[in-house]
């Protein structure tokens, strides 16, 4: 068989950044389409059968093209490239990454990195309330965060107010030392850091002392109508049906609600319905409210996160399968 090659010009800069540290991005080209890459005088030569050369090429095209726009080459957005275009979904990278939401305070942009954090992020610009689902790591509160602050600084809500129930994962808050703030304070650390890592830690304290963000226990937002306001409810799967219920008829005129949650990683007590099912079940056909689910293919963290979500899952299917097998032969 003849072998296909297509050279691609390419920066100094850009290769230094899409080849990776010691070529990690490039050799992982190299296996995953059997092709071979080389840096020849500037160029890059990619050889080998000409459909995988053309996925190879058509990757490299897109990481320069999001190289060009300032951003750093990260292995989830190699790995993503790579699945896309395996599945034929052409160009997807350069096109998710157009849509950025806001900045870091340091001046990183904050923007959805998979095709389901895209559509995440679009149905919460359509819609009133939007029900985020799926496993860890997926950006589910991180994009939530960043379309609500954005909301609040281009002054289309007047407030941010951020709740989770405070539901003792092994451990009680009775035992924790300190009044019921310092107590409640650890199940809501991961919204104050997303909130100091987009907003500024100064920025926050100030909004926070005027009332305008506020971050609560779910049980706070009994008996409160809440207007104007972006307002997120994480980890939604400890709710009960009855302090899902009550949340959401708090809306008020002028809000925005998004939800969010993982199925599979409940605090309940055993027997205990979750809000968040019952939710999905009752409410999936009104209008202005969106669910949307998160895969495994949507996780952001460290690679290694995708492939364990990815097995769980696995093992959660077999599961499900075994047990149906088990109870229809009885």
């Amino acid at each position: 068989m003849n072998e296909f090659s297509i050279k691609l010009d390419m920066s100094s800069e850009n290769m230094q950044k899409i080849f990776g540290m010691q070529d990690a991005y490039v050799k992982k080209l190299e296996r995953d389409f059997d092709v071979a890459i080389v840096d020849r005088n500037g160029s890059i030569m990619i050889t080998g059968r000409e459909e995988m050369v053309k996925k190879a090429a058509s990757v490299l095209q897109q990481l320069t093209v999001i190289s060009n726009r300032g951003n750093e080459i990260e292995e989830q957005s190699v790995d993503y490239a790579i699945t896309m275009e395996m599945e034929e979904k052409e160009n997807i990278l350069t096109e998710i990454d157009s849509d950025c939401i806001c900045h870091t305070v340091n001046g990183k942009p904050i923007k959805p990195k998979t095709l389901g954090q895209k559509a995440y992020v679009d149905a919460i610009r359509k819609n009133m309330i939007v029900f985020g689902l799926g496993p860890a790591g997926t950006g589910k509160t991180y994009l939530a965060m960043a379309m609500a602050i954005t909301a609040f600084k281009n002054d289309e809500v007047g407030r941010i107010i951020l709740t989770r129930p405070a539901i003792e994962a092994g451990e009680k808050l009775g035992f924790l030392p300190g009044d019921l703030q310092s107590k409640v304070d650890p199940y809501l650390r991961p919204l104050y850091d997303a909130l100091y890592q987009i907003m500024g830690a100064e920025s926050f304290a100030k909004n926070m002392e005027k009332g305008l963000i506020e971050v609560a226990p779910l049980a706070y937002m009994r008996g409160r109508t809440l207007d104007n306001a972006y307002i997120i409810l994480d980890e939604a799967q400890n709710t009960t049906p009855a302090q899902m219920k009550m949340f959401l008829t708090r809306i008020g005129f002028g809000s925005k609600v998004i939800i969010t949650g993982d199925a599979s990683q409940k605090d309940l007590a055993p027997g205990t319905k979750s809000g968040l099912d019952v939710a999905v079940r009752v409410l999936g056909k009104i209008d202005d409210i969106a669910f949307c689910n998160l895969t495994s293919k949507d996780v952001v963290r460290h690679p290694l996160v995708q492939r364990i979500v990815k097995a769980y899952d696995d093992y959660e299917a077999k599961e499900k399968i075994r047990s149906r097998e088990k109870y229809g032969r009885k």
